[in-house]
């Protein structure tokens, strides 16, 4: 048993400086939520003067979304949220730091019941606590056994052809199918996305700290882009068809295994670990997502969007007045 604990003790993964990136996605996922709520607010005020079927943000709804406050503040907000999750990158794995973007649904949930003055109901606590639980021991499991591997040139290839090909799906449904399209579809899109935009972050930060210029360096960098931008469109569709906390669990539960996927498949950031580890990994994974799944069907605001998404937006722009932001 001690030689166990002596060979896990010394195949420690990580540099100190890695636990580092846990408080700053942490930060990070509170600016998400924060950022979600506003926008939300922001949309259901665009849709509820241009009084337009939802069926997509039309150009003139996204102009107008640029002349109300609680967008523009939310957006902000949004961008402070890239920034820490870009820091927190550059310190740690991805399968340690992006799991962390769960805490931003807790964080939403409890935001919005104050605004929304609907007190969580015990199934929705309950819920909180898994989220909590399964995420925190997700994070402190992979941060002792996951480990920080450079991104090698035909992983990066790798990464970007499986992204092209996304891209061409979901453009294609979008085009196809866009009149169909509804908020848990939208949120689905834009998480799959964002967990191609956390790991071609990742690379991008690393290549250009090492000063590895090259072809390869400006595709990711316009992959990034792509896929940043078209989730964001995604997500501002997700907010004119259903709550932020509808949004924000679908986010963090597809985007980190996404990314998390991507982590332990191309970059064999997981390599190292002991079979117990990746059964830890799919125990405490599991729980943290049976976590945002129930808090989502079960909080109380959700439960009546789900049933029409039109009175949620309605029920979301009466109960914000006050919030300060127009």
């Amino acid at each position: 048993m001690s030689t166990v604990l002596m060979d896990v003790t010394q195949d420690i993964a990580l540099q100190p400086k890695a636990f580092l990136g846990i408080p700053i996605a942490l930060i990070g996922a509170c600016f998400l939520s924060i950022g979600a709520q506003l926008q939300h607010h922001g949309v259901a005020k665009v849709e509820a003067s241009t009084q337009q079927a939802s069926s997509g943000l039309s150009l003139s709804q996204l102009g107008r979304l640029l002349a109300r406050p609680s967008w523009v503040v939310g957006t902000v907000m949004l961008g402070l949220a890239i920034v820490f999750q870009l820091v927190s990158l550059t310190l740690a794995p991805i399968i340690v730091v992006q799991p962390l973007g769960a805490i931003a649904l807790v964080v939403t949930a409890i935001l919005n019941a104050r605004v929304s003055r609907v007190k969580l109901n015990r199934p929705s606590v309950i819920a909180i606590c898994l989220c909590v639980g399964g995420v925190g021991a997700f994070a402190i499991l992979a941060a002792f056994t996951a480990r920080d591997t450079p991104v090698t040139t035909r992983a990066l290839i790798e990464i970007l052809i499986i992204l092209a090909v996304v891209l061409i799906a979901f453009a294609v449904f979008f085009y196809f199918f866009r009149s169909k399209f509804k908020a848990l579809i939208y949120v689905v899109g834009a998480g799959i996305l964002y967990g191609f935009v956390a790991t071609l972050a990742k690379v991008a930060i690393a290549r250009i700290s090492n000063a590895d210029w090259d072809w390869l360096l400006v595709l990711c960098i316009l992959a990034l882009l792509a896929a940043a931008g078209l989730g964001a469109y995604f997500v501002q569709n997700a907010y004119s068809s259903g709550p932020p906390d509808l949004v924000i669990a679908g986010l963090t539960v597809i985007d980190p295994l996404v990314a998390v996927t991507i982590g332990i498949v191309i970059l064999d950031e997981a390599a190292q670990a002991p079979w117990w580890a990746m059964v830890g990994y799919v125990l405490t994974g599991a729980v943290a997502v049976y976590g945002v799944f129930q808090l989502a069907r079960h909080h109380p605001q959700n439960s009546e969007a789900l049933l029409s998404a039109a009175p949620s937006v309605a029920a979301v722009s009466d109960t914000s007045t006050d919030s300060g932001l127009d």
